[in-house]
């Protein structure tokens, strides 16, 4: 099984998706015996985590127990359209004794190459929380580890082989342009939003000088995040989504007893009761066609003009983050991103 994994049903997700991250297919063969029982994606397992289950829990409750499974031998335009027919990424190919040999791989045929997609980094925020470390620098420009925080961000996505890149600016935008002038340092494109007046962490999508092709990403430029592009690049394709949206698990411990009643009579009462919520973690990939719910100009936040689409009827889906996070917002986490950055970055 060349660049997959197998794994037992009672393997635990968090070393499943461990596996999964380090094989080329994105994919873990699930046996029984030596023989596949099902298969599960690192999609399978974001959608699980939407639905409360934990990393802990074993592949089982997880697993698609009736996979797509081809014999060993068929050609590659049988596989292609088998694979086409079911909407799948991945082919296992079986022996007759149900062993999977070779995993055949649609390798992206439907997408469009990565370097293709444009990244949009909101930058012009004034960073009030960080004062006064902001009098005189630009957040994005803060040092996190041995570089700023928006030099980190841009880092990731080039990496992931993204080359198009532009970054909105107003707060001492002077500075930012300095810093990271045309991108040739880094071996990519870089073009500048200039924001007259703040417009919010959506308003500066208006000023792009041509309208986008291909679905682009938006990211708030003062978030630390190691989030896997290429699989919400996938995400947002497999769900024919308008917009896919980031999302991470937030849990708020209430600090008393929670009383539960019925009219007068108590039912019972939860000691410190913790509450779990998914909470935008300011991560977008949006479709070139929510532009035309923008104004030039307007001054808009992203919740509002997701909102703007959802109301059109246009299908917008989250994407569950599994990955580290931190948004770079106040002094504290700003200390925790340092203390971290090494082990995470490094």
């Amino acid at each position: 099984m060349k660049g997959a994994f197998a794994v037992s049903e009672d393997t635990p997700l968090i070393e499943t998706l461990r596996r999964i991250d380090q094989g080329n297919l994105q994919l873990a063969i699930v046996e029984r015996d030596g023989r596949i029982v099902g298969t599960v994606t690192d999609g399978d397992v974001r959608r699980a985590l939407l639905g409360g289950v934990g990393l802990d829990a074993s592949v089982s409750l997880v697993m698609n127990r009736m996979p797509i499974t081809a014999p060993v031998g068929i050609s590659n335009p049988a596989a292609l359209n088998l694979m086409r027919k079911h909407s799948i990424h991945q082919l296992p190919l079986v022996d007759t004794e149900g062993r999977v040999v070779e995993v055949k791989l649609i390798d992206d045929l439907a997408l469009v190459q990565q370097s293709d997609h444009w990244v949009v980094l909101m930058a012009g925020g004034l960073g009030s929380r960080l004062k006064p470390l902001t009098d005189d620098i630009p957040k994005p420009l803060i040092r996190v580890g041995d570089k700023p925080i928006l030099e980190t961000v841009l880092g990731g996505f080039v990496k992931a082989g993204f080359g198009k890149f532009f970054i909105s600016v107003n707060y001492k935008a002077d500075m930012i342009r300095d810093y990271f002038g045309d991108g040739s340092a880094w071996g990519v494109e870089i073009d500048y939003l200039q924001e007259s007046e703040r417009l919010g962490t959506a308003g500066a999508l208006s000023l792009l000088p041509e309208r986008p092709t291909q679905p682009f990403f938006v990211m708030n430029g003062d978030l630390l995040t190691t989030v896997n592009f290429e699989q919400m690049l996938k995400y947002h394709r497999e769900h024919k989504a308008f917009s896919t949206v980031c999302v991470r698990e937030h849990s708020v411990t209430v600090p008393f007893g929670v009383i539960d009643f019925d009219d007068h009579r108590l039912l019972r009462i939860r000691e410190k009761p913790t509450q779990k919520f998914f909470v935008n973690a300011g991560v977008y990939l949006l479709d070139p066609g929510v532009l035309d719910h923008l104004d030039t100009n307007e001054a808009i936040d992203m919740p509002t003009l997701i909102e703007r689409t959802i109301a059109k009827d246009k299908p917008s889906v989250v994407f569950p983050l599994r990955e580290y996070w931190i948004d770079v917002g106040r002094l504290d986490d700003l200390q925790r991103a340092s203390d971290e950055f090494q082990r995470i970055f490094g």
